[in-house]
């Protein structure tokens, strides 16, 4: 076994806070599924007409109840919902699979994560998010360290099976 590295504790805790998401995303999806849809547009509406935003008729009031009012629609609604809780789902069984170190799972993740980055960086250009570009940049650090983890990985085994044969 090798000491760890600050390369392997960095490994960890993103894989930790992939976790972390993986779990927020599900729980969120499923309060979503038991929220009344005029309940969000109730609170977006609250949110605008306390000013707690700026102007009413400024740029982020106007983004949030656009926002709330399209997730209010039925097939929005039902796409975020699925979307979260797929994505929750394949998240928390990459983070088991690659914390208990199932090799064959490492190029299984990067491109999973590649294709999360592809999507976030499509629905960034459509939707001006500027969170989506960010998470697009953390997904492709762990990218590269999950590779990374994998390359060591398959040289220690290698390394054990030809110290086994000798």
């Amino acid at each position: 076994m090798t000491n760890s590295t600050t390369t392997d504790k960095l490994f960890k805790v993103a894989i930790a806070i992939k976790g972390l998401d993986g779990l927020g995303q599900l729980v969120l999806g499923i309060v979503l599924i038991f929220i009344p849809p005029t309940l969000i547009t109730g609170l977006a509406n609250d949110v605008v007409t306390r000013d707690l935003l700026g102007d009413p008729s400024g740029t982020l009031s106007t983004h949030l109840q656009t926002a709330a009012h399209d997730f209010a629609d039925g097939s929005s609604r039902a796409f975020a919902i699925g979307y979260l809780l797929l994505h929750a789902v394949i998240k928390l069984g990459l983070v088991a699979a690659l914390l208990r170190k199932v090799l064959p799972l490492y190029p299984v993740a990067c491109v999973v994560l590649g294709a999360f980055v592809v999507y976030e960086i499509v629905r960034a250009v459509h939707t001006h998010s500027i969170a989506l570009p960010i998470f697009a940049a953390i997904d492709v650090v762990i990218i590269i360290l999950v590779i990374r983890e994998y390359a060591q990985l398959r040289r220690e085994r290698a390394a054990a099976a030809t110290d086994t044969h000798m």
